[in-house]
């Protein structure tokens, strides 16, 4: 019975393994199986502990409304009150004989709206850089009071033709996103200088339905139909008020074999990585020392206290992304070890990232080009 069992658990499992299907752990040994090629390309699936009901399908989460805006400026949200007339009752009565039933013509209500508050943004850049600005659209919600209709009379010998007003309406208004790039600029006659950003003001105006009125009229023997007035109803103008981020700048200028890149609030220090290393290496030259100590004693006067020190490496884009990448980040962490134990600098302000070939500040097409992206940036807060 054993050796049955045995021989079926067998073919069992060459089945499966055949088919693609053999589950984690059987088999012999525990060799790991490489996914095929359509495995490899395919979406990752996140895990489940309970599968979705058929036909059920995910409702999408609104987004929560930003209380603060840590990289930028917040634009409140604006709140469009709501809009309430009263309905207006015409009792019935009796003319000439005959009645006249009453009426109700409906009243108005608009609920409110909301244009929920936005934050303007100013990306994180590198040192010697200016992030990407962006301000967010914004749409002002369209409106619309209904049309209104008194009903006309014709009873005891009084004709009163009904009195009506169309709907009024004021369409959504929209203001598109604007933005900026992100600007690395070391050249002198470029500015390196990012416009502002704008978005103006945006304003849905006032809707108004005038009022209605029916006029009152008699018959021959005196008796009266009397007027019937819907008041007047109004939706106030909304307005947004325009967004605007500053316009920023670098202002550049050479001490030492630096190039100095000076904004408001901010100053970077843009070395060539030739001065500082040798051909594909991480190893600080000795005879960076002097220039790292004079940008050192420069950070030591101009910064914040507590101001951070940020070291970003950075190369052309000659060889690999990946290998241009390590590359940069092991140049930066060499440089801020340089700081912290021959420059002076307190340690726990300093950080270091790489970035490769990412941030070209010159087209890596030209060896000069090339030269002036395979740099080190060091920077602070002034």
């Amino acid at each position: 019975m054993r050796a049955a069992l045995a021989v079926i658990s067998t073919l069992l499992v060459a089945v499966l393994t055949a088919c693609g299907t053999l589950p984690d752990g059987a088999g012999s040994g525990s060799r790991e199986r490489r996914p095929s090629a359509a495995q490899r390309s395919a979406p990752p699936v996140a895990a489940s502990s309970q599968p979705p009901a058929e036909h059920e399908t995910a409702s999408p989460q609104p987004a929560a409304e930003p209380a603060g805006c840590p990289r930028g400026q917040l634009i409140p949200a604006l709140e469009i009150p709501a809009v309430h007339a009263e309905p207006v009752h015409v009792p019935e009565m009796t003319i000439g004989g005959e009645k006249v039933p009453a009426v109700t013509v409906p009243g108005v209500d608009i609920p409110a709206q909301r244009i929920p508050a936005q934050c303007t943004e100013i990306k994180p850049a590198p040192g010697g850089c200016l992030g990407a600005a962006s301000i967010p659209p914004v749409t002002i919600p369209a409106v619309e009071i209904p049309a209104v209709e008194i009903p006309g009379v014709n009873a005891g010998g009084v004709r009163i033709d009904p009195v009506r007003t169309e709907a009024v309406s004021a369409e959504a208004v929209h203001a598109e996103g604007v933005s900026t790039p992100e600007v690395c600029q070391t050249k002198p006659k470029d500015g390196g200088i990012v416009p502002f950003v704008i978005r103006p003001f945006v304003i849905r105006p006032f809707v108004i339905r005038p009022f209605v009125i029916r006029p009152s009229k008699c018959n021959d023997q005196g008796e009266c139909v009397p007027s019937v007035e819907v008041p007047a109803v109004e939706v106030k103008a909304v307005e947004v008020k325009a967004v605007e981020i500053p316009a920023a700048e670098l202002k550049m200028y050479e001490i030492g074999e630096s190039e100095v890149l000076e904004g408001e609030g901010a100053i970077a220090f843009s070395l060539n990585a030739d001065v500082l290393f040798d051909f594909d290496s991480a190893v600080v030259k000795p005879a960076a020392a002097a220039e790292l100590k004079r940008i050192a004693r420069q950070i030591t006067g101009k910064s914040a206290p507590d101001a951070a020190v940020r070291v970003d490496g950075h190369t052309d884009s000659r060889g690999e992304g990946a290998y241009n990448m390590t590359l940069s980040r092991k140049r930066a962490r060499a440089v801020l070890e340089w700081l912290a134990t021959e420059g002076g600098l307190d340690r726990s302000r300093l950080e270091a990232a790489g970035y490769g070939e990412s941030k070209p500040v010159q087209p890596n097409s030209t060896e000069e080009g090339q030269t002036k992206n395979r740099r080190v940036v060091i920077s602070t807060g002034t």
